[in-house]
This record gives C-alpha cells, structure tokens and sequence, in this order.
C-alpha cells in the first residue's frame, strides 16, 4: 500500500495497491517513487483485507485517486470476517471464497473521497462477467461508479499472457457522463518486439482520445447507457458492447481477414474459457499440495 501527497498547490492523494509479501517489494515501491520525483509518501506493508494501514478513528481514509494492480482472484483469505466487516466494505456483498477481487474492489471504493475520488483499477477480465459475483456487479453498475471499461491486449505484462481490463471508477461522474458507461476495446492496439508487448504511443493516445471524448467510435468505443447494462444482467463483458467492424465484402475471402473477424466474434467465448482455465489450474494446484 503507498500513499504518496503531493506538496504544494491542489492537494492530491494517490494510492497503490500490492501484495506486500517482504520487504524488497517495499524497497521498489520507494525506489520506483523516487525515480518519478515522489518524496513526500508513505508506505505501509501489511494485508489490505485483514487490516487496512490508513484509516482515521473507526473509518478508512479517503483519497482523490487510487491507481491500483490488486493480486488475482487469491484463494486464501478471511471471506468469514468480510461478511461483518468492521470498516464497512462489504456494501456490495460477500465475494466468493475462490476470488478475493470485489473484496479489494470494494475496499478501494470505499477509500475514494465522496466528491472527488477516482480509481483505476488492473484486473483480469473475469471480474465484467463471472456469474458468482453477479449481483454485486449490478450493484456496482446500479450505483452508477463505473465510469469506462477498457480491454487491454495479451501478454503486456510480465506475469500474466492472458488479456486484462482497466475499471475506472468516480464516485462523483461529471453530469454529462451520469448513467452512462464507455467501453473501450483495445485488444489489437498493441505492438510486438523481441517478444515483448507493449502499447506505443499512438495507441496510449488513442485511448486516452476515446476517453475523453466520451462517445461512440465504431469496432473501439461504445457508450452504453446503465439500464442496457443491467438489461444484460449487469454485465461488463467489453465485446457485448464494442461490436468489431465487418470485413469489406472484397476482402471477406482473405483467410487472415475471415480469422480475425471471426476471433473477434468470439472473444467473449475465449475470454470466458481463459477465466475456466485459470480456476481448474488453481484446483490442480491446491490438489497438488493436498497430496503432497
């Protein structure tokens, strides 16, 4: 967990969300901060969940922005103590044993500022349509907190080859922005070197432009209201609603064209799929050490 204020003018409060698992991993975050001209911050090293380190009396500290990479999906956590939750972030429910995400999410919501506060939050893409965390997801769209959606490609990081998505909460959205939500699809705005991934800078300006903007770019970009969202169940699956362009009738007959079209078709299918592979590894996993 890292708390970084800013000095001087417009106050800001940035949080950063870890597995704080020894103390190298705190030596980088100060290390990363020093790097980006951060010297007024705090770091604190502990279980999020358990105990949250920044709190005032008997209530969270709040905080205009949260950047946050919470761990997957982790198994092992008290789900028993989170149904009674003493600093009352459960206001979404009780997510399942198997997945701690909405319990991270939630604790990150309820840390944003009542006016001001904004977050934006790495996940995998299982957390837009998992049926075990349905109806806290429509409660989450219900209260009108999510403000964009943005799918991201394959293999941009390091510990995970699989896609992941990028939520972006306000607690306070802009009036033109009211229950409505953007989704953008980013999945093929991604460049390949030496077996590295990455977006350059024209893709991080195509999002950010998309972003702004607010409104519908065709095969990229889709504003849907919140009563669409929960008249498919509330969920947040991007290629529900970011359609793919259709191919040119003349070019229809290239094979890589008809492939690319029909994966994209697809892809809520494949995303689900990689979401079920990850929960039969993490079976055979815990069978393992079972056994063992």
């Amino acid at each position: 967990l890292t708390e970084v204020r800013r000095k001087g003018g417009e106050h800001r409060t940035l949080r950063l969300f870890g597995q704080e698992r020894n103390h190298m991993t705190a030596s980088i975050a100060r290390m990363n901060l020093v790097l980006h001209g951060v010297e007024d911050s705090e770091i604190a090293r502990g279980d999020t969940l358990a105990s949250p380190a920044f709190h005032e009396a008997d209530r969270l500290k709040t905080f205009d922005v949260v950047l946050a990479n919470p761990p997957y999906s982790i198994k092992q956590w008290n789900r028993e103590a989170w149904t009674s939750d003493p600093w009352g972030r459960n206001f979404l429910g009780t997510p399942p044993q198997g997945r701690a995400d909405y319990a991270f999410f939630q604790h990150i919501l309820k840390s944003l500022d009542p006016k001001t506060g904004r977050c934006a939050i790495l996940f995998p893409h299982g957390v837009l349509f998992r049926n075990e965390e349905a109806e806290m997801r429509k409660k989450l769209v219900e209260a009108d907190l999510v403000e964009c959606v943005l799918g991201l490609g394959p293999n941009l990081f390091y510990n995970s080859p699989m896609e992941a998505c990028i939520v972006i909460c306000r607690r306070r959205k802009p009036n033109a922005r009211q229950q409505r939500i953007l989704f953008i699809d980013a999945v093929h705005d991604v460049a390949r070197e030496r077996a590295l991934s990455f977006m350059k800078p024209q893709h991080q300006q195509r999002v950010l432009g998309a972003y702004r903007a607010f409104a519908d770019e065709p095969g990229f970009a889709k504003v849907v209201s919140v009563d669409d969202v929960l008249a498919n169940g509330g969920s947040l699956a991007i290629p529900r609603y970011v359609r793919p362009l259709q191919p040119e009738a003349a070019a229809r007959s290239d094979l890589a064209t008809a492939w690319a079209a029909f994966d994209a078709t697809g892809r809520e299918f494949w995303l689900q799929v990689d979401e079920l592979i990850e929960t039969l590894d993490a079976v055979l996993e815990k069978e393992a050490v079972d056994v063992g």
